[in-house]
Order: structure tokens, then sequence, then C-alpha cells
């Protein structure tokens, strides 16, 4: 219950940030928090302690708690979830809006030998190919293609991909997606791309790709996501103790 509590509080704390509720971007003292919420003082403090880990509050000693406000000025789209999938269904928001998903393509193939090397494939195994494109609205962000090994879930449909196959992968099979290794850069857009993603040739395509692997190690996808480069911002606070 405590876990849920403290999440709950970090949610509804960004809600009125971006809201604009906290003016003079100071928070009120874990004190008038606990009462406004009535909760106790340790489930403030921890989601506190959480929201200033992620950068977006820092304390001052002597002073009180404050909004960054470059978190304000630079809103990720990525807004990972502590406890949630890695998936980008669940973590992916704007304006606190989930991205919708239009299956493009959905097929098996036999992995080529990077394939076989990133997920540690034998030769006699294949591999769904998966594209999808992702939109907020009606304006597409994101196309992701995706390889995920056929022997971790041989029942996968193209019913179950037009939503989370991570959440679906949780729910059935009782694994999670815990873990990713994940480079970003940008290149040239493809004419794919521009047509997808309403880009002119003359603009960039983001890229971010990696593995993603299960709570117990096993490499479960490979992605390869290109971003609308308006939307490749991800945030990160660095601490040097």
């Amino acid at each position: 219950m405590s876990e849920l509590v403290y999440k709950q509080l970090i949610t509804d704390l960004k809600k009125k940030i971006f809201a604009g509720n906290f003016p003079d971007l100071r928070l009120p003292d874990e004190r008038s928090l606990s009462e406004q919420y009535d909760v106790s003082r340790s489930s403030i403090k921890r989601a506190l302690n959480r929201m200033a880990s992620d950068g977006i509050i820092f304390r001052k000693r002597g002073a009180g708690t404050f909004i960054n406000p470059l978190y304000l000025k630079n809103e990720s789209v990525f807004n990972y979830e502590e406890g949630s999938n890695l998936g980008v269904t669940d973590n992916f928001k704007m304006n606190g809006q989930s991205p919708k998903i239009k299956v493009i393509s959905f097929e098996v193939i036999k992995p080529n030998h990077e394939l076989r090397r990133d997920l540690f494939l034998s030769h006699d195994d294949f591999v769904y190919k998966i594209v999808r494109l992702r939109l907020f609205e009606d304006q597409p962000f994101m196309i992701e293609t995706g390889y995920i090994p056929i022997r971790i879930v041989p029942e996968l449909t193209k019913s179950t991909i037009e939503s989370s196959i991570f959440n679906y992968l949780q729910k059935n099979h009782h694994q999670s997606v815990t873990k990713s290794f994940l480079s970003v850069f940008a290149e040239p857009s493809t004419k794919n791309d521009q047509e997808l993603l309403g880009l002119s040739p003359t603009e960039p395509t983001g890229i971010m790709e990696g593995i993603f692997f299960l709570d117990d190690g096993t490499p479960f996808e490979f992605s390869h996501m290109r971003f609308h480069y308006k939307y490749l911002k991800f945030n990160s606070f660095v601490s040097v103790n």
C-alpha cells in the first residue's frame, strides 16, 4: 500500500507542477503536504526524495523545496515510472496521454547474424519482426521496429501487438521487461521517415536503438526506434557525491 501511495503522490504533484499550481516554484513543506494529502510524513519524504533524484525538484538548505525550472522547460516525452515495464506504451507520454499504435507490418523472419548475436539466438531460431507507428492523437512521432524471439512468446498475434507487448508479457507470462541498453543518435531522414513522420528531406531523424531484457536477464527484444527530431528529448539528472 505504501508503495502505491508514494507513486500516487508523485503523479499528482507532477500534474500540479505542470498545471501551474506553484507559481513561485516552491513546494509546501513536508508537514503541509502530509496534512493536504492525509498521508504519513514518511510517504511524503519518499516521494520528494524520488522527485529530487529525478531532477524534478531540488532542496535548498534552510530555504525549502523548489521545482527545477529546466524540468518545466524541457519536459521529456519519455517519463519512466518506477516499477513499470520499460515499454513505449507505458512510459512515453505527451500532456499526460499515452501514444496510439498503428501496425505497419507483422511477420516472422529468420534473424541475420547481428540479431542472433544481440538476442543470443541459435541458427534454428526465428523472430517476429514488428513495425509500428506511434502517434500522439493524429501526430506521428516514432517508427518502431522490434525483433522478438518466437520461442519466448510463440502465441503473439496482431491484436496483441496493437497494444502493449510488454504488458501482455507481464500479464500472461508473469515476466517483466526491467532492463535495457540503449544508444541515442541522429542521422539524415530516409524517404520512409519523411513519409511516415512528416519530415522534409533536409530534416534529421532521431534514433534510439538497443536491447530490452527480461527480469531474469534474458534478451527479449532488439528495438530500433526512429523519431521525429522534435520528440527526441530525454532528460538526465546527474549528482556527483
